[in-house]
């Protein structure tokens, strides 16, 4: 057709132009964002020629959101922008610094126009999919917040209570995160009321947060660490610190509880995908990396044709930068962050469950490779497996991926 739209989107309002072949604004407007606005919307399109066989693609700064969701709906092909491209475009036709709405639109439509190779549409990933991307995304997202304020409540309790410190930091599952330890820490936030906990009150609180075994030896360490000797601040400082403690408490539980709340419904939508079986098959993914995981790879086996696209998107392959004789190999920087996450977790879990994830990355470590480097080495080539596996509808085969070396195949 010819035609290309271009939408800069607003919390009250959007402009949109639809500019042709030849870069002239066929039509401009400025409407709300709510349903009134997308039947304007449409309207103006469908006045400039747009038919259902053949639909203005559309180009937009965002990938979500209420009007991204209704045009990926209508069958629509769209191209979210990143805003930093977009502004380079924008010195593309004046060096002034000028800016306002109504030309970003017409400029996020001759992007298009110029460049629709150059840029990559939405996937169309099904809608289990993109279920499966808000609440794993959200998960990751409460466990940021639970580790942002795990931290706060570790540096308050080293400023008047380490013997809390002593107590839990250093227990493995979670340390403060456990359950038990906020619930200790609840009822008694300064060492004053520690020291006042009995016998019978601590196995109280440890049986409120689900403990069965090992309480007798529970009570035993924490009252000796509780009765150790300490620093202590002023008793009224004391008092202000715990009551900031308790309030740092309130918000800590609640982080917890939506992670914990959101992994299980992240995993119960992740077990009802197709793709869940292939994905859990390879070593070290259990089913809430394995969301994470494909919440951001999606579903749609057009959108990674290749499988260095995938590595370059999830940050795992280098980038190589060369001018004149000075060639020089790095870490790729820009990437999609929450995959690259996932990196990590994947590449240590393996080393227990796959032999041949184990040697590749002791290799890795014995050619010169720092820690960090080796896993995502490894992580790298479980992509490209990943990649083939879901293309081929295959699961993870051990010997295949890591085939045995010569002596050990003997």
């Amino acid at each position: 057709m010819g035609l290309f739209c271009g939408i800069d989107w607003a919390e009250k309002h959007h402009d949109v132009a639809v500019v042709d072949e030849a870069g002239t604004v066929v039509s401009r407007q400025r409407v709300s964002n709510d349903a009134t606005g997308f039947t304007a919307l449409l309207t103006m399109l469908a006045e400039a020629g747009d038919r259902p066989e053949d639909l203005i693609p559309v180009a937009i700064e965002t990938d979500r959101g209420l009007w991204v969701a209704a045009l990926r709906a209508a069958g629509r092909v769209i191209y979210a922008i990143n805003p930093l491209s977009a502004s380079r475009y924008r010195a593309r036709h004046q060096v002034s610094g000028a800016k306002s709405d109504a030309t970003d639109a017409v400029l996020l439509a001759n992007i298009l126009r110029t460049d629709e190779a150059a840029h990559r549409p939405l996937p169309a990933d099904t809608e289990l999919a993109q279920a499966i991307r808000v609440l794993a995304r959200a998960q990751q997202d409460a466990v940021w917040a639970r580790q942002q304020l795990g931290n706060q409540v570790r540096a308050l309790l080293k400023d008047f209570y380490p013997a809390a410190l002593d107590a839990f930091a250093g227990l493995p599952e979670g340390g403060l995160a456990r359950r038990d330890a906020r619930t200790i820490l609840t009822a008694a936030p300064t060492p004053a009321q520690a020291a006042r906990l009995t016998p019978a009150r601590l196995r109280g609180l440890l049986a409120k947060a689900g403990r069965r075994r090992n309480i007798d030896a529970d009570i035993q360490r924490l009252r000796g660490i509780i009765g150790g000797e300490y620093l202590r601040q002023p008793p009224q400082v004391e008092t202000a610190m715990g009551i900031q403690l308790a309030a740092l408490l309130r918000q800590f539980d609640a982080a917890c509880a939506a992670a914990d709340g959101l992994a299980e419904a992240a995993i119960a939508h992740f077990e009802r995908h197709p793709d869940a079986e292939i994905i859990t098959s390879f070593p070290g993914l259990g089913k809430l990396a394995g969301a994470r995981v494909l919440a951001e790879i999606g579903d749609d086996r057009t959108r990674f044709p290749h499988a260095r696209g995938l590595k370059a998107y999830a940050g795992s392959a280098p980038i190589t930068r060369a001018s004149g004789k000075k060639t020089v190999v790095l870490h790729r920087h820009i990437k999609n962050r929450r995959l690259a996450a996932v990196g990590p977790i994947w590449a240590l879990s393996s080393l227990r469950a796959s032999p041949g994830a184990r040697r590749h990355f002791d290799t890795r470590r014995a050619a010169g490779d720092w820690n960090h480097q080796a896993q995502r080495h490894l992580f790298n080539k479980f992509l490209g497996q990943l990649h083939h596996c879901l293309h081929t509808g295959q699961h993870y085969n051990e010997h295949l991926a890591f085939p045995p070396p010569p002596a050990l195949a003997a």
